[in-house]
């Protein structure tokens, strides 16, 4: 099982809370077997690799797109590229974004939507040094609706269409499903104000899902796709954008249900606003859709999104960071940091805003990681910097192990 080594620092986040004064994390095979103060003294024996800056747990994306990875296919029209892919330049870029997020600190990823299943054949690389992955394969769509290139295209009127698609990816072996409740700004013609699904429709899936032992996740951009996702039953609100003709607000009662159904938040918030299209250059269907929500100041409208997030946490919802990597250029693999912080800009407690992508998220992927605890997964960071005080101090990682071996930054 491995003999016993350690890291110190001075400073950690322990999934939680910071520890005050640091820690000396015990390590045996892959997992954590102690974790004590700055200062403990080692048995003789016991080698301790001193680190500087902030330890905490790896980090934990919780929405991905492995099919789609950096300036190419991570473009406008790349996960519509990787509809179209071989197979093996599919899994190409699964591999070099499985690289990009360790390099980063992230050991686990949630993919929740490739092509093909394909990202379910890249599931146990961690022993290569590549993070952990949860997989939903193809999300499940309408004909013609949000990512429908993708695959996962299914007639909601075609009588047992719908439990069909929930035990085609049981028996695929996915770890949970994900369906697109509103449609997206990627695909015209889609519309992400409305609902692709109808009540009925969508609890016959969420049913399906269910008996199969499987969580739901459900896309909503929309606030209509948002309360039809509730009415049926899903397990997690993905972007919960809640846009509406005029605006882009959740109303106090649709938050308390929320809070109430025990559903998790992944806002997916954070870009890189470099790699960001002026609103000028997008396309004409996006520009339309900007028009009826009533954006016209978009660093504004990324701003607002940050307050809202905080509305979030008032109102005792779970919520979980994922970057929606690989979606578009403003959203690169291994940019995870960028959600937390956008949290903490929004007003969240730097703690709060690193359990979101930590010890949370690890608990909503059914990860034993994410916490710097006795028995979890030696999955461990190490940034530069006081993260206590400097939350993009994230987007520095020095050291990263998996399973308690060292992992190339």
């Amino acid at each position: 099982m491995g003999t016993r080594w350690a890291v110190r620092a001075d400073r950690a986040f322990d999934g939680v809370r910071f520890l005050p004064g640091g820690a000396t994390v015990v390590i045996k095979g892959e997992r954590i077997v102690g974790v004590e103060p700055a200062d403990f003294a080692l048995p003789d024996g016991v080698p301790v690799a001193q680190v500087s800056g902030t330890l905490l747990p790896g980090l934990v994306d919780c929405h991905v797109h492995l099919v789609a990875s950096g300036a190419f296919p991570g473009a406008p029209g790349s996960l519509e590229w990787a509809g179209g892919a071989d197979v093996s330049a599919v899994d190409e870029v699964i591999t070099e974004s499985l690289r990009a997020q360790v390099a980063a600190g992230v050991t686990t990823v949630r993919d929740l939507g490739d092509v093909g299943f394909r990202v379910l054949d890249h599931r146990d690389r961690h022993g290569e040094g590549l993070p952990r992955v949860v997989a939903a394969g193809p999300p499940i769509t309408t004909p013609a609706g949000h990512c429908h290139f993708l695959g996962g295209d299914v007639d909601p009127d075609a009588p047992g269409a719908l439990e069909r698609a929930a035990t085609e990816r049981a028996e695929r072996g996915v770890d949970l499903v994900k369906v697109m409740a509103s449609g997206g700004f990627l695909t015209p013609g889609s519309d992400q104000l409305g609902a692709q699904f109808d009540r009925a429709s969508l609890r016959r899936l969420v049913d399906a899902s269910h008996a199969a032992g499987l969580r739901i996740v459900a896309h909503t951009h929309s606030i209509t796709g948002a309360e039809v996702a509730l009415d049926a039953g899903v397990d997690g609100l993905e972007h919960f954008t809640c846009l509406a003709d005029g605006g882009a607000a959740a109303s106090p009662e649709l938050l308390d249900r929320v809070a109430a159904a025990g559903v998790t938040v992944d806002p997916t918030l954070g870009r890189d606003a470099s790699r960001f299209p002026p609103v000028s250059q997008m396309p004409p269907h996006v520009l339309e859709m900007l028009a009826r929500i009533g954006i016209t100041d978009r660093d504004a409208h990324f701003e607002q999104m940050a307050r809202n997030s905080l509305r979030l946490r008032e109102h005792g919802i779970r919520v979980v960071s994922g970057l929606d990597a690989g979606a578009m250029p403003a959203k690169l693999h291994g940019h995870l940091w960028r959600s937390v912080a956008e949290l903490v800009h929004g007003g969240w407690p730097v703690d709060d805003a690193l359990a979101t992508a930590t010890s949370v998220a690890a608990d909503d992927c059914g990860v034993d990681a994410g916490r710097l605890v006795a028995g979890r997964l030696a999955d461990l960071l190490v940034v530069d910097g006081d993260l206590s005080s400097d939350v993009e101090a994230l987007a520095r990682p020095v050291a990263v192990w998996l399973g308690g071996v060292r992992a190339a930054t």
